[in-house]
């Protein structure tokens, strides 16, 4: 962080030279170009003493800032291109060639010209990201509304945003809901609707109605000021490919002169000489890398990846070793509902109900978890009475006349639980969940089993990596190393170092960072240290800690990992078209000074060569810009609609395949009316709500996704379990027709029953998994 002011400054003095080069190369380029079309005419009506005079003139006005730009290099430490331009717009005066001078004259305005606006297209969104920063507030004091500078905000004041305003600071809603356009946080152009008490990020923009916000964090500390610091730094400091093509230069320049002085000597003619110089001039390098640089970070910018500087890009698409941290890195970082069990005789979904009204004014975690749970499922919770909570204990009301209570249990007398709460313990235990246990008037009514789940896009996000040359995958975590291995072994890392502090992070960073180039990834605040001693650092930004932040060289603004595979993707296809479009370049000039060094080219005709092979380069390194589409499949609007629409789906029936698996347990415990009842209402909820689903996936979402995917045998494995899902469905059925005509379940049923039952939930549960991770994850 010590270095921060420094970067501010370098950035302030690139910013002041960037608006004088603005100035200066359209001035350049128009007297240049005046000067070869007026001697041109001047030519063409047999002028040619005053044609040699326009364009020895138009030379002239090249080398006074040809000069300028050679001696600022020289301060920065570089040399090369504009000197061999110096060098021959000096060649072509000595020897009278004033006609290739004009041109070299016009070709190096046009190529700073060129390479000026192409920084500008490429620089354009992080352009973008620093005007879009708000610069005041408005906030409500009593019935008053008063706009007042950014800087006065103070944590805890309330703000109203008006409609097409940005978020000036973090906060929380405090009005009824506030819509949102979060794309320039996270590059995803859907509105989002934040309710009362939601967090809001700065940054984000009003999409709806005016609502009001209340501070939870100062300017300095929000989320969009973090960003805009790194935006201001990004470009600040050269990046490693770019002093590459400096020492390329190193050998150029005097290769150059080698020629130039070797065809002098050979022919005893200065003009080949020259010729050498002019073809030589300027030389690609310098051009075609910090454009293709540029270009990526502006790409990565456009998908809500924040890349500190060019270096950083450079460094990343060269990385072997990835480490990442587990909580809210692999994981989403909060807990989600895992499972819900019920007592015979109670539903999962009133267990749920029950635990979520009790909870609505918990602050804590697992309550927050719960109540969220409970309204993505539609359930509809009553206002609990008398509401008391014991911290480490869990929280008690009244719920329609009955004293609940959720959280932590104590041991029932004797040590005695029933069979039902043994089997959720056991559970825990398998899946590593923390378990919030109901009970309803003292009796132990049910439980809620949570975890903190694995993203769904980080399996396709290292397979990707894998694919892009990621050779080391490992873990870094402070967590146990139970749960720890358990997501290493579904993601199929190479190693998981778990129980760590963050002196542990950092040595084990620090480690693995002297066999190859290594990213770390992390998100809190704990993973500053480690991200700052990697040799690249990335933050999950959305809503990671400043601390981590600041310390890291990328920041991924929205709450995707695959973002991470995206920046590789950039980061290697950057760095290729740099070094592309430099190599060529340079095997280009090589070729025409070999051409003009034996008299082949003509001073003039290789200055209009040169000319061409600078325009080639810039346009070729102007690549970086574009869309891979092999990174990431394009979607159409009609499939990515339909993704969002079956994610939103899946999130919804989570209920029925609990109720498939708590149905299966019933019949494993007493299978008498009350569990042929459960069986019952799955029965129903299969047929009313999940093959319905199912079918629409089949017949509207797989035919949209196959195009993208590249024909319908990419989906033919998911279709497969469409079928074993809805055969499994009807043997259920079948089941219940012979149970109602004998009036009960048979013996004989019941092992296939219980069967069926426990393999369309794990078929269930693998096939949501499976399109959750390969399908819903190409959605933006």
């Amino acid at each position: 962080m010590s270095h921060t002011p420094v970067r501010l400054r370098r950035t302030t003095a690139a910013i002041t030279a960037a608006i004088a080069s603005a100035r200066l190369e359209p001035v350049l380029l128009a007297v240049t170009a005046a000067a070869l079309a007026g001697g041109g005419v001047a030519w063409l009506l047999g002028a040619h003493g005053a044609a040699d005079l326009v364009w020895a003139l138009g030379t002239v006005a090249a080398v006074v800032p040809a000069v300028a730009w050679v001696l600022a290099a020289l301060r920065r430490g570089h040399a090369g291109v504009d000197l061999i331009a110096v060098l021959a717009l000096g060649g072509t005066l000595a020897v009278g060639e004033y006609l290739a001078g004009s041109l070299i004259a016009l070709m190096l305005a046009t190529g700073r010209t060129l390479e000026a606006a192409a920084r500008r297209r490429a620089s354009h969104d992080l352009r973008a990201l620093l005007e879009h920063a708000p610069r005041v507030a408005r906030r409500r004091t009593g019935d008053e509304v008063a706009a007042v500078p950014l800087a006065e905000v103070a944590v805890g004041d309330l703000l109203v945003v008006g409609p097409g305003e940005v978020v000036p600071v973090d906060g929380r809603v405090e009005s009824a809901a506030a819509v949102l356009d979060e794309s320039v946080l996270t590059g995803e152009s859907l509105q989002v609707e934040r309710p009362r008490g939601e967090p809001v990020r700065s940054g984000a923009v009003n999409a709806g109605g005016a609502f009001e916000v209340r501070a939870t964090a100062t300017e300095r500390d929000s989320t969009y000021a973090g960003i805009v610091r790194l935006a201001r730094q990004a470009g600040a400091e050269s990046a490693p490919v770019v002093r590459l093509a400096d020492r390329y230069a190193a050998w150029f320049l005097p290769l150059t002169l080698a020629v130039a002085g070797l065809a002098w000597l050979l022919s005893g003619s200065a003009v080949r000489a020259v010729a050498v110089l002019v073809v030589a001039t300027p030389c690609p390098l310098l051009l075609a890398a910090p454009v293709a640089v540029v270009s990526g970070l502006s790409r990565a910018s456009r998908l809500g990846v924040v890349i500190r500087d060019g270096g950083a890009l450079e460094t990343l698409g060269r990385a072997r070793t990835l480490l990442l941290d587990k909580t809210g890195t692999l994981t989403g970082g909060r807990p989600r509902v895992l499972d819900v069990a019920a007592a015979p005789g109670t539903r999962p979904a009133d267990v749920l109900r029950l635990a979520a009204s009790v909870d609505q004014f918990s602050p804590h975690v697992l309550a927050r978890a719960i109540v969220e749970t409970a309204r993505e499922r539609g359930l509809a919770l009553p206002v609990p009475a008398d509401v008391t909570e014991e911290p480490g204990r869990g929280a008690t009301g009244r719920v329609d006349g009955h004293l609940v209570s959720i959280g932590r249990t104590a041991p029932a007398p004797g040590g005695e639980r029933p069979a039902w709460a043994e089997a959720v313990d056991n559970r825990a235990l398998l899946d590593g969940a923390a378990v919030a246990w109901l009970t309803v008037d003292g009796r132990l009514t049910g439980a809620v089993l949570l975890r903190d789940p694995l993203r769904y896009d980080a399996p396709r996000t290292l397979r990707h990596l894998r694919t892009a040359g990621i050779e080391r995958v490992l873990m870094l975590t402070g967590d146990r190393a139970a749960p720890a291995h358990e997501v290493a072994a579904v993601l199929g890392l190479d190693g998981v170092l778990a129980e760590l502090t963050p002196a542990g992070k950092v040595a084990a960073v620090r480690d693995e960072r002297a066999r190859a180039v290594t990213v770390m990834v992390g998100d809190g605040v704990n993973d500053a240290p480690a991200l700052a001693a990697a040799d690249v650092g990335v933050a999950m930004g959305a809503r990671g800690a400043t601390a981590s932040s600041e310390a890291a060289d990328i920041v991924l603004t929205t709450d995707r990992v695959d973002r991470l595979a995206d920046a590789v993707s950039i980061a290697q296809r950057a760095r290729r078209i740099a070094v592309q479009s430099a190599l060529g370049g340079m095997v280009m000039s090589l070729a025409a000074m070999a051409a003009a060094a034996v008299g082949l080219l003509p001073p003039a005709v290789g200055a209009l060569l040169q000319e061409g092979i600078d325009v080639a380069v810039i346009l070729n390194a102007l690549r970086a810009l574009r869309v891979d589409r092999a990174a990431r499949p394009a979607l159409t609007p009609a499939a990515e609609a339909l993704l969002h629409r079956f994610a939103a789906e899946h999130d919804d029936l989570r209920d029925v395949l609990d109720s498939v698996r708590a149905a299966a347990d019933r019949l494993s415990g007493a299978p008498g009316p009350d569990a042929l009842a459960a069986v019952e209402e799955t029965h129903r909820l299969l047929t009313e709500r999940l093959l319905p689903h199912e079918y629409a996936e089949e017949h509207e979402l797989y035919p949209a996704l196959a195009p993208t995917l590249g024909g319908p045998e990419a989906t033919a494995t998911m279709s497969r379990a469409h079928t074993e899902i809805e055969r499994l469905s009807r043997r259920v059925a079948t089941h219940l027709e012979l149970a109602r005509a004998s009036g009960g379940l048979a013996p004989g049923q019941l092992d296939d029953l219980r069967s069926c039952l426990y393999g369309l939930n794990t078929v269930l549960r693998l096939h949501f998994t499976q399109e959750e991770e390969n399908y819903f994850t190409l959605a933006p």
